[in-house]
This record gives structure tokens, sequence and C-alpha cells, in this order.
């Protein structure tokens, strides 16, 4: 009787601890069920952690994550940008459709017995997917971004009653190319959505060339000079010109140019003619000749030079020669020795035709400060090998050599007043100056054209004064070398 009832006793622990074990089972598989239809907590998709979170919900959060917008700092500015502004989609669908495939890809039992005993899962990660429109991104940093906030180069500019300038500030462009990587690694990250953006520098912008004419202009009306000036100025880098004539502080016309008294600037021409028509090929006698005319404006050696061209009619062959190089309102007609007589009519050019402006050129000897302003280009031109009227008008006659041998000689001049006086010591200027007395011995013409060589650009300059009652030295030389460094200045800003 007692075995009996210990066995029914034994019998109904078991079914107890049996029932209890089932019930557990299926609460366990119940709970391991609904833990399946979920992501598993060592799963993240594109860097999001899902684990635990429905599909719709894991859907709801990385729409959360890369829609938001990327902060970009650019300047001093925080710029928010809108994923899907620039075509960035993040593809869910795909991302989920491949997080579903690991959730439920493996076997349910082994899953289950797994939850049993508590052993984690490896971790799965599943990688972004999503598309971008670079095209669309780098519209929109050019249009929205580097039109804004871009920082254009500051030129100088004049100071004013000076002739220096106020350096100007280098400017800031975006850097496209680098901010389209940049922002593209930011959209594709769920956390780092901050960039600071990179740009390059310019430099700051010389002046324009306007502003420069503007100073010099400024500079001839507040000056003590009240005659004609004529100014030419060339950059030999660009070919960009500054072209105009003063007369009283009132600016005129100077179309065509007007006609000055060439002076000793004509031996330029004379020197140029001789080398076409006799090459560059000299005997030491021939170069002390020419080193004497240009280095030392000794007449009776540009008239030995004259007759060398042709002894009869080498003023009317330098006239002929600038002629053909287009330079129609330069000639010489004569000799330079006293009484010479002059070798035709005076010529009548555009320069010399004008009726409402006269610089009462001489009969002899005329040129406009544009013309001789071209021929000092052509010359360096040609120099340089890079072309000019000289070399296209004389190709068999005159090559680089021979331009450089009249630059040099040029350089021979000294005077270390008007061009010259207006740039640093040591600045290699060629050029040929000129004044002149007239008949009554009153100086009216004060000249001067060079070639002005500088560490931020060569140029060209070619100013002629004149006045009716007299040309004071103590007024023009140092118009002409204020002239002169307001150029230079232009050129060599950051070297002031």
């Amino acid at each position: 009787m007692r075995n009996r009832n210990t066995n029914i006793i034994l019998r109904g622990v078991s079914i107890l601890f049996l029932t209890a074990a089932l019930v557990l089972s299926i609460v366990s598989l119940t709970s391991y069920s609904r833990q399946r239809n979920n992501y598993p907590a060592s799963m993240n998709i594109a860097g999001v952690s899902v684990g635990g979170l429905t599909p719709t919900e894991a859907s709801q959060r990385l729409l959360e994550v890369y829609t938001s917008p990327v902060e970009m700092l650019y300047n001093d500015a925080i710029i928010h940008i809108d994923p899907a502004v620039v075509g960035f989609q993040p593809d869910v669908e795909t991302m989920l459709a491949a997080a579903d495939l690991s959730r439920t890809g493996n076997s349910f039992w082994g899953g289950f017995w797994d939850y049993l005993w508590n052993r984690t899962p490896p971790e799965t990660t599943i990688p972004l997917s999503a598309t971008i429109s670079d095209e669309r991104l780098r519209e929109y940093l050019q249009n929205e971004i580097s039109t804004r906030y871009d920082l254009p180069p500051a030129p100088a500019i004049p100071i004013p009653g000076g002739t220096s300038f106020l350096a100007g500030q280098p400017g800031q462009t975006l850097d496209i190319d680098r901010a389209v990587l940049l922002i593209g690694d930011a959209l594709r990250s769920p956390t780092n959505r901050s960039v600071a953006l990179t740009f390059t520098r310019s430099s700051a912008a010389r002046p324009t060339i306007d502003t420069l004419a503007i100073l010099l202009k400024q500079i001839i009306t507040v000056s003590d000079f009240d005659g004609l000036i004529g100014f030419y100025m060339a950059d030999l880098q660009t070919g960009q010109e500054i072209h105009f004539a003063i007369n009283n502080k009132q600016e005129i016309s100077v179309e065509p140019d007007i006609a000055f008294t060439a002076s000793s600037t004509i031996k330029v021409s004379i020197v140029a003619s001789y080398l076409i028509n006799h090459g560059s090929n000299l005997d030491a006698t021939t170069t002390e000749i020419i080193s004497r005319v240009l280095g030392k404006s000794d007449n009776s050696a540009t008239d030995l030079v004259l007759e060398r061209i042709n002894t009869a009619i080498g003023p009317l062959i330098v006239t002929q020669d600038m002629k053909t190089i287009g330079l129609n309102s330069t000639f010489i007609n004569g000799f330079f020795y006293l009484g010479a007589p002059p070798l035709s009519p005076r010529p009548v050019t555009p320069g010399n035709s004008r009726t409402d402006i006269s610089s009462d050129p001489d009969p002899y000897s005329q040129t406009t400060p544009s013309e001789m302003g071209s021929l000092l280009a052509d010359i360096y031109q040609c120099a340089q090998n890079s072309g000019g009227a000289l070399i296209a008008a004389f190709p068999d006659k005159v090559n680089p050599d021979t331009c450089q041998l009249l630059i040099d000689f040029m350089a021979q001049d000294k005077l270390g007043s008007l061009i010259q006086g207006g740039v640093p010591d040591g600045t290699l200027v060629p050029h040929k100056h000129g004044y002149v007395p007239a008949s009554d011995g009153v100086v009216r013409d004060t000249s001067d054209v060079g070639i002005v060589y500088t560490p931020g650009g060569n140029f060209v300059l070619s100013i002629y004064t004149y006045h009716p009652v007299t040309n004071i030295w103590d007024i023009t030389n140092p118009l002409i070398g204020d002239l002169t460094k307001a150029v230079y200045n232009y050129f060599n800003v950051s070297v002031q």
C-alpha cells in the first residue's frame, strides 16, 4: 500500500515536471518565434543598429538616419544640404530584403537551440545600398555654394594722390572635385555627417588696366604740366594698351593719334632701318657709330648711319620702311646736320592732318606716341621670337638676333631721368629720349620711349610732351617719372 502511494506521488511529480517542461518549451518557442519575426540584436543595416526592430521600424530608422541633412562648413558659413536635393536615395527595400534573408535563412531549430542556451548570434552587417547623382551634386555645389560663398580676389587699388597701389586680397574658390568626394562619404555615413569643405587660393588680382588708365590721367591733371601730352603703354604679356592724350588738363581724342616732333626718338627707326637693309653682322666701326647714335644721341653719327643706308635718300628709305610696318605718321625728311635741306615736301600724315590740335611738329621728323610704342613692341616681340610686324614685313632681313641687337643698343642710353627716373635702380630700360630746342632756343618738346623689364611683367612706354611756351624740365621730367612709376607699380604690386 505504501509503495503504491509512493509510486502515485512520483508519477504525479513526473507529470508535473513534464507538464512544466512542456509549458516552458511552448513559452520559449513562442518567445523565440516572436523574436525571430524581428531582427536579431547583433544585426545592423548600413551601420544602423536594428536589433529587436521589426522591418517597418528598421525602415523608419534607416530613413531617419540617411535622409537627415549633411552639415557643410565653408568659410564662416554653416550650410545644411538635403540628401534628396543632390540625388541621394537609400535603397531601403534592397537592404531590408538582404536583412530578411539573413534573419530567416538559418535553421529555425538551430536558432531555437541557441536561444535556449542563451547563445549570442554572430554579428550580421548589411552594407549600404544607395544611389547618388554626382551631376546633381556638382550642380548644387557650383550654383548654391560656390556662387554664393566663394571669395573673388580683390584687386589692388591705387592710393589716392600717389603712384602706388594698396595690395589686394587673395581669392578663395571651392574645390568642387574634393567636395564631391567628402560630401559623398558623409551622405553614405550614418554618424559622420559633417564636412569641412576645402578650397583653393587664388592670387590677389592686379588692378584692372582701366584703373591704371584713370590713375595715369589723374597724375597728369594734378601735376603742374599744362601743355599737351600723348601717352601710350603696351602690356607685352597680354597686348593690352593704354592710349590717351591730354591738352591743358583736358582729355582729347587720339583718333587719329597726334603728331609730335620725333626729335631723337626717331633714331630708333633709323637704326632699325639700317639693320633691316644691311643686316646685324656689324663691324667694329659700325658698332661704334650706332652706339653713339643710341647711347649718346650723337647727330653726326646718326647722319653716318643714314648715309650708309643711302647716301642721298637715306631718310626717305627710313620713312618707307616705317610705312611698310604700318607706321603712316612716322617719317624723317632730311639729314641732321645744320642747314640740311628737306628731301621732299613735308609729308602729309593722319597725325599732322588734324585741325583741332597741333603740337607744331618739326617738318623734318615726326611720329606719334602710339606708332613709336608699336615699333618698340614689334622690336620686343621680334627679339622674343614671337612674331610682330617687323618679321612679318621683312622675313628675309629681320630675325630675333637683329631685334635683340637693337634693344642692346637702346640700353646704352643711360640718361637716368624721364622713364629711367621712374623705376628702381638696376631696372633694365632700353629707351631713347628726345628734347630739342626750337629755332628761338626754347625747348618745347620732351619725349621718351622705352621697353621696361620688370619682375611682374614687361611693358612699353611712349610719352611725348609739348608746351607752346616752354617745356620746363623740372615739371616734365618728374611727371614722366611719376607716370612710369605708376605703371611699374601696376605690374609689381607685391614688391612695392
